[in-house]
This record gives structure tokens, C-alpha cells and sequence, in this order.
């Protein structure tokens, strides 16, 4: 039996959340593969000596920082991460080094940003000859040194047009590119629901008739949310808080004018997003992907508190005509209105999007498997015979 390592990190959740969903794709789909998740952190840092010497993880500070949306500055932050990890290189390699040779994986996955070279360099030293992917994660690449590295003995998984030029800018050959329909996504969001939406709006409290957003910014919930609910005062609400407790519980305390429901982490968020007919949030690509998926048209912001990698999203919304991009939170009752006079043909563009990447993705790791050489991708790809 072959085995497969999906390497993911829990900054912002999303990483975790593709490796899960490949992993469930794989199981669905019957592949005789052994598929281990790979969290980076302990392996680099095993004796949690962070945690012993800050009282946390670097992850839980990320996190926080998400929560309270202390996001200004973050691209000169990383900067000095991609700096401090290339001065770190040597000392990286050792643990990745040790990690590999002990495991034995015949492929290895990553779904994380700014650590690539350093995976890859410790695979090609501990395993010969066994493939090294890169899946993005995110709509496009941020360069420098983010996602895709250049001069690697790898391959690359692009979910847009945009990546696929970044990574052949970059000096991929197309052998060594491929690319799906969209971003990896839970399985959960291609099972069709037959509950009527207005039934799923009644048992939560709300009116079954009323236009109805989704607002969630991110598994960490953000302060912004709050915000959120009070400009938007007349419309009815569905606030996703994912982990963040306190958010949930001083959004369910509120009074406002329209109905809300405040809801916390859960595993099936898909059930819950489709009680709304349009989404608001920041322009993450798992959140963005998956509303589209359900056919939700998206409001989203870009301005200079959005995340470095995220900022090409927004743009992605505005090229496919599945959404409204504005500069701040101030401009969304605005918005919000216009999303509602305008919501029949919004939610056709958002349908007419099939992204079927987590289905796709196994069948081009099928392919490595079978021959890791530059014949592996190079005839043309049918992802949708992948997908089978």
C-alpha cells in the first residue's frame, strides 16, 4: 500500500481544512493509499520549546491576530518570516531530514506557504527519487518565496489561470503544472440537501422569506463581525463565529432591527451557509470557494488591512462576476442593497462556477504514483476523468 503525506500547519485553518478534505476525497473515492496528516509545527519543533518559552504556539498568535483582525503590516511581517526561515535553513532541514527518513512516505503534499524549499530540499535528502507536490492553498501565488519556489524538483497543483502563469513565470514546465477546477474544498459542499432552506431558517429563529446574508470571516471568527451586524441593522443575518467563543456570544446578545443567528464551530458548515442567499466576508479562498460552490454571490473587502495572499481574491470575485468588492466596511450597507436588487444574476454567475478540485487532485497524485517522472502530467489533463 502506498503512502501519502499531506503536510499542513493550523495558522488561519485553512491548511488543515484542504489536508482534511483531500484526505476525505481519497477515502471516498477508494484509493488503496495510506494518507497520514503531517502537522509542520511539531514536526520542526517537537518538544513544543515555543510553547515552553512564550506560553504559546506561534500558530495561537496568528490566530489572535486573525480573531481581533490586527491584520495591518502583515506583508512586512512576512517579509522577516521568509527571512528568518532562509537564515533558519540549515537547522530546518535536520528535523524534516529525520522526519522523513523514519516515515517513509512514497509521496509527499504540501499545503502550506513560505516552508517549500525547505520541504522539499529534506525529501530529496532523506527520500530519493520519492515526488514532492505543492497544492496552493490559495486563488494565486504572493512572490517571493510564498508558495511556489523556483528551481525545485517538484509539482505544482494551480486552482486559476493566475497561478498557472505564476508558476510558469517562475520556470515550471507545464509537465510539471497542473491545474484544477478551483480550491480544495470539504466533500460536504457537493452533497445535495433536500431540506428546505426556509425550514433550516424557522428552526433557527429567522424569517423564512427575508433576504438573508451569511456573513464569517475565517475558522477564527474576527472582531469585524460586529461591525458587520450593526451597519447592516435591517438585514437578516447568519454569523458564522467559527472558534471564537466570546464573538459568538456578544453577537447573540445583540439587538437588531432584522433577525440574526449567531453560531459557533461546526464541523458541517455547509448546512448552515445555505440557509443564507448571498455571503459576506473577508476574501479568504476557502470561504469565497465555498459560498460559490453553493451558489452564494459574495461581498468581500480589499483594502490595506486584507491579508497579503488574499488581496488577488477580490479580484477573482469582480473577473467572475460573482460578487461586490468594496474598499471598507462602511460601504457595505451600500453593497448589501445592491447585492439584493441584483441577486437573480449574481446568483447565476455563482452557479455557473464548477469547481470540482478536491475530487480532481487525487487522481493527479494517482498519476506521480504510478510514474514520477516528466511523462506523469504531460499529456493532457481531464481532470474530470481524474475526478472519477
Amino acid at each position: 500500500m502506498k503512502t501519502i503525506d499531506l503536510v499542513y500547519f493550523n495558522a488561519g485553518g485553512g491548511h488543515r481544512a484542504a489536508a482534511l478534505a483531500l484526505q476525505q476525497a481519497i477515502t471516498q473515492q477508494g484509493r488503496p493509499w495510506q494518507v497520514r496528516l503531517v502537522d509542520l509545527n511539531r514536526v520542526l519543533d517537537p518538544q513544543s520549546s515555543f510553547r515552553r518559552m512564550l506560553g504559546f504556539d506561534p500558530e495561537q498568535f496568528y490566530n489572535l491576530r486573525l480573531q481581533r483582525g490586527w491584520t495591518l503590516g502583515l506583508a512586512q511581517e512576512l517579509k522577516v518570516l521568509q527571512a528568518a526561515i532562509r537564515l533558519a535553513h540549515s537547522a530546518l532541514m535536520k528535523p524534516l531530514v529525520r522526519h522523513w527518513a523514519h516515515t517513509e512516505p512514497d509521496l509527499v503534499v504540501s499545503l502550506v506557504p513560505n516552508f517549500n524549499r525547505v520541504l522539499c530540499e529534506s525529501v530529496a535528502m532523506a527520500l530519493p527519487g520519492v515526488p514532492y507536490v505543492t497544492v496552493l492553498t490559495d486563488m494565486a501565488d504572493h512572490p517571493p518565496h510564498f508558495w511556489i519556489e523556483p528551481d525545485q524538483d517538484q509539482w505544482l497543483i494551480c486552482g486559476s489561470d493566475r497561478a498557472v502563469q505564476q508558476a510558469r513565470a517562475s520556470g515550471y514546465a507545464d509537465s510539471r503544472i497542473a491545474q484544477t477546477s478551483g480550491m480544495v474544498i470539504k466533500p460536504s459542499f457537493y452533497v445535495p440537501d433536500s431540506t428546505p432552506r426556509e425550514t433550516v431558517r424557522l428552526a433557527h429563529g429567522l424569517d423564512p422569506q427575508a433576504p438573508t446574508a451569511v456573513v464569517m470571516f475565517g475558522g477564527q471568527g474576527s472582531r469585524q463581525m460586529l461591525r458587520v451586524a450593526r451597519l447592516l441593522d435591517g438585514v437578516q443575518l447568519v454569523l458564522l463565529c467559527g472558534h471564537n467563543h466570546a464573538l459568538k456570544e456578544q453577537l447573540s446578545a445583540m439587538t437588531r432591527s432584522a433577525p440574526h443567528v449567531a453560531l459557533g464551530f461546526h464541523d458541517q458548515v455547509a448546512p448552515l451557509m445555505r440557509m443564507g442567499d448571498f455571503f459576506i466576508g473577508k476574501p479568504g479562498p476557502g470561504c469565497l470557494s465555498e459560498a460559490v460552490r453553493l451558489g452564494l454571490p459574495v461581498i468581500t473587502l480589499r483594502n490595506a488591512w486584507t491579508m497579503p495572499q488574499e488581496r488577488y481574491n477580490a479580484q477573482w470575485v469582480k473577473d467572475n462576476g460573482v460578487g461586490l468588492v468594496v474598499p471598507s466596511l462602511s460601504a457595505l450597507p451600500d453593497a448589501a442593497q445592491a447585492m439584493v436588487t441584483q441577486l437573480g444574476a449574481f446568483q447565476r454567475a455563482a452557479s455557473a462556477i464548477d469547481n470540482r478540485a478536491v475530487f480532481e487532485v487525487p487522481g493527479l497524485l494517482a498519476r506521480l504514483l504510478e510514474a514520477p517522472t516528466e511523462q506523469a502530467w504531460a499529456e493532457p489533463k481531464k481532470l474530470s476523468t481524474l475526478a472519477a
